[in-house]
């Protein structure tokens, strides 16, 4: 049996993230990444629909200690995988990756102070154990996805696709394709397939803001042109990350004004006959849900093509070669595509075991976005849904690595946090997002108060203040050997 002070469950971007702080941070530290894939990558390498590709900017979504080197700064899914297999290569971290290491249980033992992880290898049984747990596995389910209610689907005579499991020998060239979906996957997917698709069209029940962002930053192309790779990276990210929050924090202090001024941009770029007070005017403010990016406007323009529109519609049923919707239109298809969400978990899915007793995640609470009640010696490494995903992973890292050291100059063996004011009636969850995949996964998600340490994902500005100067003592309980031996 192998034993770590650390298991990093998820081989992606925060995975060799978690890694890297551990190997600089924590030297003296034995640490092991398992990842169920057969290759590192994650997301990155996991989705394989047309188009793919981040919706964020690489220099701050990238790892903040290795820059981003192309010119492209919203990039296609195989640069990123290749970016981190380059990133874990430089370091030494792939060494320390076992792929095909499926985490199928993990289980708390407080009479040993250790976990101990049941472990799926390739079809072999393993086991491990660890001091600590950190999952990198994101928030979704890699195995299942959103199950969405489309009446009549079973009617479709056609083929139905998921973008989770794209079939690879799928040919939709010269085929009429209808994309159910609003959100990111559908936006970059519309003018990734109308390239070669005889017509496509986008159905969305309602609407969702699209924002066009340059494919390749022309300041941070120059910076990087002029200055060594060091500094132009450092002031690059800067640069990148007072925008981001600039604009974040515009959107959320004025968001009337700042709905005018993005509704009025889409419909600049719009053609004439798609109505933006129809299709891209939604009924919650900018960043209450997931905004839509694309690179040089390349959904707008795919638009303005012969083979492309847009419909907000609710679905009246599917039959046999199309969808009719309740305003009574028919949309012809031979095939749809149901861009419909992901199912959102926390742990990859796996529920805790502690002395023996599941834990519900659902009804513990989550202290500083990143450890939660009744879990001990853990953490769960979820990112921003408002900006780049990567500041908060990092933050969420760097703090599970704060409170290791004060256990290590106190002695603790194990900490967990508590919340004695709990109260589940007034408290939300972890991740305050109104998307549809959000709202169903409320039950699951670990409870937040908004009240300091029991607040989630805010912004990297506040998390890393708390980060520098917030208590690893308040909300946590440790354990050390001479209490657990009385």
């Amino acid at each position: 049996m192998e034993e770590y002070d650390f298991i990093i469950v998820g081989a992606g971007l925060s995975g060799v993230d978690a890694a890297y702080r551990l190997k600089t941070q924590l030297p003296d530290c034995s640490y092991t990444i398992l990842e169920a894939r057969n290759e590192v990558g994650g997301t990155w390498s996991f989705f394989k629909f047309p188009g793919i590709r981040s919706d964020s900017d690489l220099t701050l979504f990238g790892l903040p200690w290795r820059p981003w080197i192309h010119d492209t700064d919203m990039a296609e899914a195989h640069l990123i995988r290749e970016y981190i297999e380059d990133a874990a290569r430089a370091e030494g971290i792939d060494k320390k990756i076992q792929l095909e290491h499926r985490v199928t249980g993990i289980s708390w033992s407080s009479e040993e102070q250790r976990w101990t992880l049941a472990v799926n290898a390739d079809g072999l049984a393993k086991e491990y154990k660890a001091k600590f747990i950190i999952t990198c596995s994101g928030y979704y389910d890699y195995a299942n996805p959103l199950k969405a209610e489309i009446p009549g689907i079973d009617n479709f005579e056609g083929t139905v696709a998921h973008p989770q499991f794209w079939p690879e020998d799928l040919d939709y060239a010269n085929k009429k394709v209808v994309i159910i979906g609003s959100g990111a996957t559908a936006i970059t997917m519309l003018p990734a397939m109308a390239e070669t698709a005889g017509h496509v069209t986008m159905l969305q029940r309602s609407p969702s803001y699209v924002i066009s962002l340059p494919l390749s930053d022309p300041v941070g192309r120059w910076i990087r042109k002029l200055l060594p790779e060091s500094i132009a990276h450092s002031l690059n990210w800067w640069r990148c990350f007072i925008v981001e929050h600039v604009f974040v924090y515009f959107c959320l202090t004025f968001p009337s004004l700042a709905r005018k001024l993005v509704v009025h941009d889409m419909k600049k770029q719009l053609p004439a006959d798609i109505d933006v007070n129809v299709h891209f005017n939604p009924s919650y403010n900018l960043f209450e849900q997931r905004v839509g990016l694309c690179p040089d406007g390349d959904f707008f323009r795919a638009l303005h093509r012969d083979n492309c529109d847009i419909v907000t519609d609710h679905i009246e049923t599917v039959t046999a070669d199309g969808i009719l919707t309740k305003s009574g239109r028919k949309l012809d298809a031979d095939i749809i595509v149901t861009a419909t969400g992901l199912h959102v978990h926390l742990f990859g899915g796996i529920t805790p075991i502690v002395d023996g007793r599941p834990v519900d995640l659902g009804t513990c609470y989550a202290w500083r976005g990143v450890m939660v009640t009744d879990v001990p010696n853990s953490g769960a490494v979820i990112g921003y849904t408002i900006s780049s995903w990567t500041l908060g992973a990092d933050t969420s890292i760097k703090l599970l690595i704060k409170v290791w050291k004060h256990m290590q100059k106190t002695g603790a063996t194990s900490v967990v946090p508590v919340n004695a004011q709990s109260d589940l009636a007034s408290s939300k969850p972890v991740v305050e997002h109104s998307s549809t995949y959000f709202v169903m996964a409320r039950d699951r998600l670990p409870r937040i108060t908004g009240t300091s340490p029991w607040y989630g994902r805010t912004n990297s500005i506040y998390d890393h203040l708390k980060l520098w100067f917030g208590s690893v003592t308040k909300g946590l309980q440790y354990t050390y050997p001479s209490k657990r031996n009385d």
